[in-house]
């Protein structure tokens, strides 16, 4: 793969899994706004639990889904031989740990690096989302 090839189809999984994953924070916005009414009998614990763990459970199932189809695609792409090792890949990739035990090779690279773009994005994103909702959780007196 030449390098636009890579960094046209990196942008085009790195839009895909951040649609998902802003699509996924919008989600629990709404989930936490419509479930905050709904706990106002509960101790403000409670509440700040079951709101702030909904929001990271929604978070969490964000991470994962971008984590298969960037899995999948390194298959795809026959970047890596098998599903397994690709899933590893990109767990390490998406969350920049990158060990380095797998390496890409230099059809792949470039690819590679718009993985951890990727994560880089939507892990700064999620770690922005929960802390501005447990302020404003916080904010709502709940605690």
């Amino acid at each position: 793969m030449t390098t636009t090839v890579q960094i046209f189809w990196g942008s085009v999984v790195l839009g895909l899994c951040s649609v998902i994953h802003i699509t996924t924070i919008v989600w629990s916005v709404s989930l936490v706004k419509l479930l905050g009414p709904k706990l106002a009998r509960y101790s403000a614990r409670l509440r700040l639990g079951v709101l702030l763990g909904k929001a990271f459970g929604f978070v969490i199932i964000s991470h994962a889904i971008q984590i298969w189809i960037l899995a999948f695609s390194f298959v795809i792409i026959k970047a890596i031989p098998t599903l397994g090792e690709a899933v590893y890949f990109s767990l390490t990739t998406y969350s920049t740990l990158g060990y380095g035990d797998i390496i890409l090779d230099v059809d792949h690279r470039v690819y590679g690096a718009m993985a951890s773009i990727t994560g880089l994005l939507n892990i700064g994103l999620s770690t922005a989302f929960l802390a501005g909702l447990l302020g404003k959780l916080m904010r709502w007196d709940i605690v």
